[in-house]
């Protein structure tokens, strides 16, 4: 059975809108956009340099006194317009993140709701926004605070979720006055493009949200630029070190939302069937390309080979293959060069003695074109390795045991990272003191429900700083200003 088409209608021809401007031109050149299931070419994309950037950042600077000075009723009103919009496109959105990186469709149709949700969430935060009285001497003096917005915020955002990484972005960032520079990667430019035309469509003003696609030329000029107030960048631990170098030349503030080793964790007193099935995820959600993945599996001596029998037994049984089929549910990973990477970990791992259970290398027959990459596990990995340290960002997953509660949060924590944490116990004292002590900015127990536009996302140790999601996302995008009067 061949692979479909990818619905290249939906395709915006090459070119970059800065406001009302389209440039087709650009000192960012042009790449070729490549569908992952299939290894062939579905367009030109137009790529941002230095020079778009700066009109990019001009042009927000311009814009952004009228968005920054509208009451909050209005700010209100055109996000909670954005959100519905979202759900009128939902398919057309859907069908485009699919075909940016080959997500698959039951994956991606889930996708804008969950944009919307955000959207809404900081709908309703506009108008609760504001300072407060600080104490001071009485009678004798006034103290209050100001929230202000930053001003031009610099967005750069990953390939691996565009239509969420779009909606946590903008949703806090327009809610408190900023205008927002976003920059997409180039593997996925697409989403991008269509989601700041539905903002304008929703009133916000033409020039408060630009979007320009590019590689790491446009990624550090965006950066290192001086008429940025603030750089809010989701990727890579190695890249978010670069993007912090570019930002240190003006002083400007960073978050960074970087990569992860997330461990599953798996007690003896478990929902074992559960549990395996949450483990699985780790492996195929986003073919294993999402910064909190689950990729290490941490379980308990005593019922791991029963827990290995079932994850075993099921990824060997999911549809890994056409974005299009509503019964897939793992798709390929992003590029050729991603694909090649991911085997080059399995095949290092393989020659340093990690024991492979399923898997281990690329999918033939008729996925073979494709960057599809079989779900892959290895137990018995070196615990200072590759597989273990390092983070591949693919399908596959690395299984320790431990015997000790102790033992299981020393592993948990061996890593440089610290995004998230998955705990497994039908134990509730266990599960409250280990979710103190696991190094995370995340600790799921006994599930995983997705990200709530209410709760905090974020890492500790080298998965980054600041937070996206709830009080503390928005607060990402305000500054207080202290005023102090005599009375």
């Amino acid at each position: 059975m061949g692979m479909s088409e990818p619905p290249t209608h939906l395709v915006p021809e090459p070119a970059l809108w800065i406001g009302g401007d389209r440039v087709v031109e650009s000192s960012g050149g042009r790449a070729e956009h490549v569908y992952a299931a299939t290894g062939r070419p579905t367009t030109e994309v137009v790529l941002a340099g230095p020079a778009e950037i700066d009109q990019a950042v001009a042009l927000a600077r311009e814009s952004l006194p009228g968005w920054r000075d509208s009451s909050a009723e209005v700010r209100r009103d055109t996000l909670l317009r954005l959100a519905d919009l979202l759900l009128v496109h939902a398919e057309p959105l859907a069908a485009l993140q699919s075909l940016e990186i080959g997500l698959p469709m039951q994956l991606a149709r889930r996708m804008p709701a969950l944009a919307a949700d955000h959207v809404r969430y900081y709908a309703g935060w506009c108008d609760k926004i504001g300072g407060e009285v600080v104490p001071t001497w009485p009678g004798r003096s006034l103290d209050y605070t100001l929230d202000e917005p930053y001003g031009v915020v610099a967005g750069i955002i990953p390939w691996n979720g565009s239509l969420m990484s779009m909606a946590q972005l903008l949703g806090p960032a327009l809610a408190a006055g900023n205008a927002v520079v976003v920059k997409p990667s180039e593997l996925a430019p697409f989403v991008g493009q269509r989601f700041v035309e539905l903002a304008v469509e929703a009133g916000v003003p033409q020039g408060v949200v630009v979007v320009v696609p590019g590689g790491p030329p446009a990624g550090a000029a965006l950066a290192g630029h001086p008429g940025v107030d603030k750089v809010h960048f989701t990727g890579s631990a190695a890249t978010g070190r670069q993007v912090l170098a570019e930002a240190s030349r003006n002083l400007t503030p960073v978050a960074l939302e970087l990569g992860g080793k997330s461990p599953h964790v798996i007690f003896d007193d478990a929902d074992l069937r559960s549990a395996a099935r949450y483990a699985m995820s780790g492996v195929v959600a986003l073919s294993g390309q999402g910064c909190a993945n689950g990729t290490r599996l941490l379980v308990h001596s005593a019922v791991r080979e029963q827990v290995l029998q079932t994850l075993t037994s099921r990824l060997r049984r999911i549809r890994v293959g056409d974005p299009a089929d509503e019964t897939t549910v793992m798709g390929p990973v992003v590029s050729r060069r991603a694909c090649e990477r991911i085997v080059g970990v399995i095949d290092r791992a393989r020659l340093s003695g990690a024991r492979l259970l399923t898997g281990g290398g690329r999918c033939g027959g008729d996925l073979a074109d494709g960057f599809f990459v079989e779900p892959t596990v290895f137990v018995d990995a070196d615990g200072d390795g590759e597989l273990v340290q390092e983070e591949v960002f693919g399908p596959v997953l690395a299984v320790s045991s431990f015997d000790t509660e102790e033992e299981a949060v020393r592993l948990a924590n061996a890593t440089r990272y610290g995004l998230g944490a998955y705990l497994h116990t039908n134990d509730l004292r266990r599960a409250h003191r280990v979710s103190r002590v696991v190094a995370a900015g995340s600790v799921w127990v006994n599930g995983a429900p997705g990200l709530m536009p209410s709760a905090p996302f974020g890492g500790v140790k080298q998965s980054g700083s600041g937070r996206i999601g709830g009080v503390a996302g928005l607060r990402e995008f305000l500054r207080p200003k202290n005023v102090w009067m005599s009375v």
